[in-house]
């Protein structure tokens, strides 16, 4: 009735550095009465963590529930540890007759040299919910930088023509953040090991402006059914549970399809001077709409883009240079284009009728890739224009002026 004992590193270690969290799930009816931790390394071998508990070899029981162990493994805990290879050894002694011993053994990389990164000396300004770009140097070890502002992080890159230390990251001021939070240049190394530095700032608040948006029967019916036409959403509940769910959940989840777009970015400026600027404005980037149902708000959205209208059956136009990388359907945003122009930079075209590009399709500035329409959540034919950077989206009007570009990205890269 003796039983081995189930034991894993979740989530797995690679790396270790000066203090490096490892947890240790253990499995085992009978529970475990000794746990044991070493780091190897050049013939040496380090205890970082060591638990005994009473063994029950007779009458023991055989219910005991899955549980974890936490423990530092490091340089904190294995003062004699180099930079280079090792291994990373757990192991656990069952509380049964047969004791048996089971081990998790894995090769890590042992990291002790901290990353560092100096930022520049530029005064920067920027418009809440608009962007920047700060450039920096690193050194040490590192393999990930950029900036950081509140919960949004935004990746760096080579600037171009330099070494690889000397980097760069485009950066926002999310609309969504209180006007106190101060971005920060980070570097961090494969150890979890993380250096910051503060940099010259100054941000322009902005208060958007909110709008209420009258629900109708009629109007919710026209909606649902433009984004859900084969009743998938809720089927069987009420018209305005399922707007709702559309309006709140689907919004987030299509917004967060969007931001993993950023993976999908050219190392390399695709653009051409400012971004095309075509239809009447309908509604700004960042407006805040209360959806009013029988005289009661029953929801509270924003509007993160502009409602671009035309002439009916009027083509969309690439707003500038890029690559095609979505050329689909994307829930409330309808037929729905999205351009890389390089360095996580991005320009969506929603509620189109018609596409008339594909994934993986190079446009030139101006070019037609479609008609816009008033497929999935609108209420009436435009064209839904939004820009991106690094998966959060910015106020496009900025790179609706071409002295903004140069005087706040080009002139820097």
């Amino acid at each position: 009735m003796s039983s081995t004992t189930g034991l894993s590193v979740v989530p797995a270690v690679k790396t270790i550095g000066i203090n490096t969290p490892v947890t240790v799930r253990l499995e085992n009816p009978h529970g475990v009465r000794a746990v044991n931790a070493y780091v190897e390394q050049n013939g040496a071998r380090y205890l970082v963590y060591q638990e005994t508990r009473s063994a029950t070899r007779l009458w023991w029981s055989r219910s005991q529930p899955p549980r974890t162990v936490t423990f530092d493994a490091g340089r904190s805990k294995a003062p004699n540890l180099k930079d280079g290879k090792a291994r990373l050894i757990v192991e656990a002694v069952s509380n049964d007759l047969r004791g048996s011993t089971t081990v998790d053994a894995s090769d890590v990389n042992v990291v002790l040299e901290a990353p560092r990164v100096i930022p520049d000396e530029y005064q920067h300004y920027i418009n809440q919910g608009g962007m920047e770009l700060l450039t920096m140097t690193t050194s040490g070890s590192w393999n990930d930088a950029g900036v950081q502002v509140g919960k949004y992080t935004f990746r760096s890159f080579p600037l171009p023509g330099k070494d690889p230390n000397q980097r760069f990251a485009m950066f926002a001021y999310p609309w969504d953040l209180p006007p106190d939070v101060q971005p920060l240049a980070y570097a961090r190394n494969l150890a979890g090991t993380e250096a910051t530095a503060h940099f010259w700032f100054k941000l322009f608040p902005k208060n958007f402006r909110a709008r209420d948006f009258v629900l109708t029967d009629a109007l919710m019916e026209k909606l649902v059914n433009s984004v859900d036409p084969t009743n998938q959403v809720l089927p069987g509940k009420p018209l305005l549970d399922r707007f709702l769910y559309i309006n709140r959940d689907m919004r987030r989840q299509n917004n967060q399809t969007l931001a993993d777009l950023r993976f999908k970015t050219e190392q390399k400026v695709l653009w051409d001077d400012a971004f095309i600027h075509w239809g009447k404005e309908e509604s700004d980037f960042a407006d805040v709409r209360d959806y009013i149902y029988h005289g009661q708000k029953v929801d509270r959205e924003t509007h993160l883009g502009f409602d671009l209208s035309d002439v009916e059956n009027a083509p969309v136009m690439a707003a500038n240079n890029g690559r095609v990388v979505w050329a689909k359907n994307l829930g409330i945003y309808g037929n729905c284009i999205v351009l890389d122009h390089g360095y996580g930079l991005q320009s969506i075209y929603g509620h189109l009728r018609e596409i008339d590009v594909k994934v993986g399709d190079i446009v030139k500035k101006g070019q037609k890739m479609g008609i816009q329409g008033e497929t999935g959540l609108a209420g009436g034919v435009h064209v839904h224009f939004a820009m991106q950077v690094d998966g959060v989206q910015v106020n496009p009007r900025e790179w609706w002026d071409e002295h903004w570009i140069h005087d706040r990205i080009m002139s820097k890269l």
